[in-house]
């Protein structure tokens, strides 16, 4: 379970900890205004576009064996990353560690899926692996000041390196055997090169419509064919023998739901952090150190209430709990725009940093509990890659939007007015989610509804991983 949470907790790190040294790293190698942003972007199109084809791996070629070797890919990627002299291998190293990315995080959602039965057992692992992730969020962004201040903007990559050989190490001596499957599988590679390129695509005309323009020639291209690309995904699933997401997923009720709800959750509260480094950079006139050190109170608020999470989630169900961590973020959203619009400093933003971040923690795990629900043990990886997917796509939606709804940010006065309506319009997003969360049902209602047809008779073995 810690090497489960602790591989979260790397990922979640790795997300925000490029941002402080976004500056430095720009300066060093030589990027122009434009192309920084595809140090970020290069992660996310990657990470984005090979989710359903990393948890559809986990479930057929074994998920320890999936998680040991993304975790060696994210490494040597990292060490790339951490080692390049020119911006087109940095570029490359994110793209790497986006792949990996991809692979590691069905494969830790897939394997807690099948370890722990569906109840207490798994809202149990589940908080920890929570906790783990919502916390590496706000902290990477801590930890990336200290370590730009100390070490330099390499030290952000290189940091990876022995974090994912200890993980890797730990799996091959503690996580049980990926049993042998007697059954028939193929790997659908004409399914896996549709909704890759789609994603990519997909993924790619968002990023980059925000700063070329949504009509710019490559930005509507590029959209074009990931239409084209998800169309024929569509048409290859519905008569391929072993699709690679079987279709019948998304009868389930709480995986549409819950994929709608993981697009919000990155879009409203995980792209905030962008203005509030900006913010804290910019308007401020904060350094690396101090930009991360800022981070520090959210990132106890949100470990806070991720531990309340668990023991909400034991007494009131999922459905509710959910709703109510959208509903104090909300109110925490909602406190910080009023507090950024003010014109005050960190104080005046604190209470709603604080407020926003316990609400996220205290929604972040029951959504992965949703999402899980009622899924056949053998489609757990390929469930939780689902929503994975629709996390990553709505992160650069939600980013792009609020980036329009900010306008220009190039002057500190700018920077706090155009921070200010971005969490508006993340409040608006996280409301937004409370209602549709009133749609979800519990696990046991959930497990109930799952045709008896789509389960697999298995052993029931709590050690084994299928």
């Amino acid at each position: 379970m810690f090497l489960l949470a602790f591989a979260h907790l790397i990922l979640a790190i790795d997300f925000t900890i490029v941002y402080i040294a976004l500056p430095e790293l720009g300066g060093a190698l030589g990027f122009s205004g434009h192309s920084l942003q595809w140090v970020i972007h290069g992660y996310t199109v990657a990470f984005g576009g090979f989710l359903l084809l990393g948890g559809r791996a986990s479930d057929l070629l074994g998920r320890r064996r999936v998680f040991m070797l993304a975790l060696a890919l994210f490494g040597l990627a990292s060490l790339l990353g951490g080692l390049a002299a020119q911006p087109l291998t940095i570029v490359l190293a994110r793209a790497l560690q986006g792949i990996g990315a991809a692979f590691i995080f069905p494969s830790t959602l897939a394997l807690i899926n099948a370890l722990f039965t569906e109840g207490q057992p798994r809202v149990r692992a589940l908080a920890i692996w929570s906790l783990f992730g919502s916390s590496g969020l706000a902290l990477g962004s801590l930890l990336g000041g200290v370590l730009v201040a100390l070490f330099g903007w390499e030290s952000v990559f290189l940091v990876n390196v022995p974090l994912t050989l200890l993980t890797a190490l730990g799996a091959l001596m503690t996580m049980p055997r990926d049993l042998p499957r007697t059954d028939h599988r193929t790997f659908d590679a004409a399914g896996a090169a549709a909704v890759t390129l789609g994603a990519t695509l997909l993924v790619a005309a968002l990023v980059e419509g925000g700063s070329l323009g949504w009509t710019a020639p490559s930005v509507a291209s590029a959209a074009a064919l990931a239409v084209l690309a998800f169309a024929a995904f569509g048409w290859i699933e519905q008569r391929g023998s072993s699709p690679l997401m079987p279709m019948r997923l998304l009868a389930s009720r709480n995986l549409r739901i819950a994929s709608a709800l993981t697009a919000i959750f990155m879009g409203t509260f995980m792209a905030l952090p962008y203005f509030e480094t900006l913010l804290f950079q910019h308007a401020f006139g904060y350094t690396p150190m101090y930009t991360g050190l800022a981070f520090l109170a959210p990132c106890l608020a949100q470990a806070a209430g991720t531990q309340m999470s668990a023991r909400v989630t034991r007494r009131y169900g999922m459905r509710l709990t959910i709703v109510f961590g959208f509903a104090l973020g909300a109110v925490g959203t909602a406190a910080l725009a009023g507090g950024i619009g003010a014109g005050g400093g960190y104080a005046a933003l604190l209470p709603g940093l604080v407020v926003a971040a316990i609400g996220q923690g205290i929604a972040w795990g029951p959504i992965w509990i949703a999402v899980g629900a009622g899924v056949p043990v053998q489609e757990q990886g390929v469930a939780s890659a689902v929503a994975s997917t629709t996390f990553q796509v709505g992160g650069a939606i939600g980013l792009a939007l609020l980036v329009a709804l900010a306008g220009n940010l190039d002057s500190p006065h700018v920077v706090q007015a155009g921070a200010s309506l971005a969490a508006l319009g993340a409040t608006a997003g996280v409301v937004l989610a409370a209602l549709l969360a009133f749609l979800l049902r519990d696990p046991a209602s959930a497990a109930a509804a799952v045709p008896a047809a789509q389960v697999e008779k298995a052993p029931q073995r709590s050690r084994s991983i299928h």
